[in-house]
């Protein structure tokens, strides 16, 4: 049984930076990817970015490239997003996700990810 835990979400002025956490529990995983969605109110689940668990590969939604950062601790099974600068736009609750399969590609849709944490909220005040 795969289970994923996020952690270090916050309150935080504009500009500021926060660092999220996901930890994930259970079967050891190939090349899985390990994603970041978010999603504010009224809006849909919105794909942030993604990390494969062995070759480090990444992939950034457009929102957030050269702001967020992902990268991974295999020993401790931990993914961090590190984000920087942030926006007022950046307000929503995140959501660590584990695809389901070991890709070639990282797929950038929720319907990839099959284990899902419980979100951690993220309000950044302007």
């Amino acid at each position: 049984q795969v289970q994923v835990v996020e952690s270090g979400g916050g309150l935080v002025q504009a500009g500021g930076s926060l660092r999220l956490s996901c930890t994930a529990s259970g079967p050891t995983f190939s090349n899985n990817a390990m994603g970041w969605f978010r999603q504010a109110p009224g809006k849909e689940r919105e794909f942030v970015a993604a990390i494969k668990w062995r070759d480090r590969t990444t992939y950034y939604a457009n929102s957030v490239k050269g702001r967020f950062t992902i990268s991974r601790d295999n020993a401790k099974n931990t993914v961090f997003l590190q984000m920087n600068s942030l926006k007022p736009e950046d307000t929503a609750v995140y959501y660590c996700a584990l695809d389901r399969l070991s890709r070639v590609v990282i797929i950038p849709t929720p319907d990839a990810y099959e284990y899902w944490g419980q979100g951690t909220q993220v309000t950044v005040s302007s």
